[in-house]
């Protein structure tokens, strides 16, 4: 017969004012220690950490965690953790605003992703590159189809650059909305212009053929709107 849970047990165990109480300074201490030190480090928000400083931000949040909770850990050992952490952090940075080569092995290059109204053929080679989460970006920005933009560019941040062509410009273009764009097909059965799924290159077709630029044979129609502004 399975024994019933013991609430107590799984909630509070041993714990006793005491040791709450001692939690709490704890976790006081040591939240504000992260705090001074990302103070120090001089990065206003998240939207602004490469991935070398989420890394050092795991390192604090190790840490700073077993002092919070286990009353065998003591803080001065954290402290010192977040001081070599600090120096590395200081060091690195240094190196990586001295030397080009060092800052694009920690911070990254940005990679463009759009010129010229169609994809570049690298990014799609990129196990990394998420084309949903990217129309979704573009879709924030207003952009209907890729025809409207003449370079867009993924910051080492994150974030993506966008560069428009004025409306007179304004190419016919991959639709990025997500009824227009699920229409694609592999068979063409009546002719226009035609935007491969895999790179954005526009053709004019009348039967079903692979791309001249990527070679894939996923099509949908073309649209020509201009930005709304």
């Amino acid at each position: 017969m399975v024994e019933s849970f013991n609430w107590k047990n799984i909630f509070l165990k041993d714990l006793d004012f005491g040791i709450a109480l001692e939690i709490g300074m704890r976790t006081v201490i040591m939240f504000a220690l992260v705090l001074i030190f990302l103070r120090s480090t001089g990065k206003k928000g998240v939207r602004q950490l490469s991935i070398f400083e989420v890394a050092i931000i795991i390192a604090l949040g190790s840490a700073a965690g077993d002092p919070m909770l286990s009353g065998e850990s003591a803080i001065l050992p954290s402290v010192l953790v977040f001081l070599v952490i600090l120096l590395v952090y200081r060091v690195i940075t240094f190196f990586a605003a001295k030397y080009q080569k060092v800052e694009n092995i920690l911070e990254g290059v940005p990679m463009y992703i759009i010129e010229n109204g169609r994809f570049t053929m690298n990014e799609q080679g990129d196990a990394n590159f998420a084309q949903d989460e990217f129309f979704a970006e573009m879709r924030v920005q207003g952009i209907e189809h890729v025809g409207q933009v003449r370079t867009a560019v993924l910051e080492t941040n994150g974030q993506v650059s966008f560069l428009f062509f004025e409306d007179e410009d304004v190419k016919p273009g991959l639709p990025i909305y997500p009824k227009v764009y699920q229409k694609k097909t592999n068979k063409i059965t009546a002719t226009g212009l035609y935007a491969c799924t895999h790179c954005a290159e526009v053709l004019r077709l009348t039967q079903q053929e692979a791309c001249s630029r990527c070679q894939k044979e996923e099509w949908v129609a073309a649209i020509s709107d201009k930005r709304v502004k």
